[in-house]
């Protein structure tokens, strides 16, 4: 799917997150709960996520130009990345005010109402993280799959707070409140920390997965059967774009267009198992020793 027709989806997240800013924000205002303050302000860090992923989606549509040769799909790993940050940031808030709530403890008020709005705003960011998810993995769109990750992050967030503040409503342990909210903001910190890790594995050009590794290594097997010979196989990926890079060892006898031929088998079979890589192949002779000395990232003199 490509980047452009994914736009469409960092639409549905910014609509989920407004009505959650609602729904979550009426809940707090009903009740006086810090937890489902912490649950609130998590909502507020969806919609700005969402909007930077709508900007990043919309930039990494952009077709390939003279100063950006391999498009622009790398712009997905700044969106997850801010929105690592802007977890982060809420999470010191959402400590902030859980602190100041365990020196000076308020009641929960009117909390089965309150609780009744906040579940209804859980069911609607898991519905939508569920169709996020879905969409992300199969469009290899990192901007998708962080938004997903987050929804479903706050998801469970929101069961525990539920959870919690029912329990003080009903135990009158007025500390236990400010305590969940404190759970919250430990757990959103470990979530932002994986989307920054994440977007800065995809921007240091990290090497494909091991499962997609395998794959690739299935198909050179395959013509390895057939006589052909492979080295300094490179792998990376930007943003919903893969990219293969692999050096063909064969026969020195072989014409160009014999060699032609079997390059163009061998990216055809690898853009078979991952769809939509860019395959770049180096044809060279197998009988010839320089051959062997360009293996790595720079040749040497």
């Amino acid at each position: 799917m490509e980047p452009k027709s994914l736009k469409r989806y960092a639409w549905l997240s910014i609509a989920a997150a407004l009505s959650t800013i609602l729904l979550k924000g009426t809940a707090w205002r009903l009740t006086d709960s810090v937890g489902l303050l912490s649950d609130a302000i998590e909502s507020f860090v969806n919609l700005a996520g969402a909007l930077v992923a709508l900007a990043m989606l919309s930039l990494a549509a952009r077709p390939a130009d003279n100063g950006h040769a391999y498009g622009h799909t790398k712009a997905e790993y700044f969106s997850s990345a801010f929105e690592g940050f802007l977890i982060l940031g809420a999470a010191a808030w959402i400590g902030l005010e859980a602190v100041e709530r365990l020196l000076h403890p308020r009641p929960v008020e009117a909390a089965g109402i309150g609780l009744g709005v906040a579940a209804l705003a859980t069911v609607v960011n898991f519905a939508t993280a569920r169709t996020l998810l879905k969409v992300g993995h199969e469009s290899r769109s990192i901007t998708l799959e962080a938004d997903a990750h987050h929804l479903i992050t706050d998801v469970w967030t929101s069961v525990g707070v539920i959870a919690g503040v029912a329990l003080v409503w009903v135990s009158g342990w007025l500390w236990l409140d400010p305590t969940i909210a404190l759970l919250v903001a430990a757990n959103i910190v470990w979530t932002g920390w994986r989307l920054m890790h994440r977007s800065a594995a995809g921007l240091m050009d990290a090497s494909l997965p091991d499962a997609e590794l395998r794959q690739i290594e299935a198909v050179l097997a395959s013509f390895r059967q057939q006589g052909l010979e492979f080295h300094a196989l490179r792998t990376r990926r930007a943003g919903t774009r893969a990219f293969v890079s692999v050096h063909v060892l064969v026969p020195g006898a072989w014409s160009v267009q014999q060699g032609h031929d079997w390059s163009e088998r061998i990216e055809a079979d690898l853009r078979r198992v991952l769809p939509g890589v860019h395959v770049t192949t180096h044809l060279e002779p197998k009988e010839d020793p320089i051959s062997q000395v360009d293996q790595g990232l720079d040749r040497p003199p």
